[in-house]
């Protein structure tokens, strides 16, 4: 079995997020994409979510797609919010299994990741989703330390980059606007029910 690993805060889950899971799953071949959030982040800031909150996000989103599955393990007491540490638990967790790591380039470029070498060496596959402002020479720096044959395991998805970001969604949100077709549906009536993000403006249902 093919499986990959779609890991970040979601905070909140959004359609570009749902997009780039379902790229990678038919252009990589992948039998199933696991999202798991983190609950401990060492490179950005704390979720304005709880993890309740967004993983119950995450299943709305999801919940059309058989191939689609939340995975809890990086919200574990004992879970440290490190890729290389994450890992080697789905690999107890699904012995079977060939990894995929899925990742957006502004992540890759932007997080100062500790033992990426680690992490490639538990991977079949690290595949990368373009976003709009991240340079294709950031990204070529990142990777050109690494080691010829762990370099191999990386690749571009060939897909359009993409504006759309948590950041973005949270800020409209603040602002009390609307981000209906940003989010997948249930998404966007979860946070209106529940007044996520500060948002506090009419989010009628249709």
């Amino acid at each position: 079995m093919r499986i990959g690993i779609f890991g970040g805060t979601f905070d909140p889950i959004h359609n570009a997020h749902c997009f780039v899971a379902e790229s990678a799953r038919l252009l990589e071949g992948l039998d199933r994409v696991l999202f798991v959030p983190t609950g401990n982040t060492h490179y950005r800031d704390k979720p304005q979510a709880d993890a309740a909150h967004r993983c119950a996000m995450i299943l709305g989103a999801i919940e059309s797609n058989d191939a689609f599955e939340l995975d809890d393990s990086d919200l574990r007491e004992n879970a440290t919010g490190y890729t290389a540490d994450l890992l080697p638990r789905l690999h107890e967790k699904y012995p079977d299994a060939g990894f995929t790591f899925i990742i957006g380039a502004d992540s890759l470029v932007s997080a100062n990741w500790v033992r990426l070498d680690d992490v490639l060496e538990s991977l079949e596959r690290f595949v990368i989703a373009p976003r709009a402002g991240v340079r294709a020479d950031a990204l070529a720096r990142v990777i050109s330390v690494l080691p010829q044959h762990l370099r191999e395991r990386v690749t571009t998805l060939n897909l359009p980059e993409f504006p759309e970001s948590a950041s973005l969604v949270r800020s409209l949100l603040t602002q009390g606007r609307s981000v209906r077709y940003l989010v997948p549906e249930p998404v966007w009536q979860y946070i209106v029910a529940h007044r996520l993000y500060g948002f506090h403006g009419d989010g009628v249902r249709a």
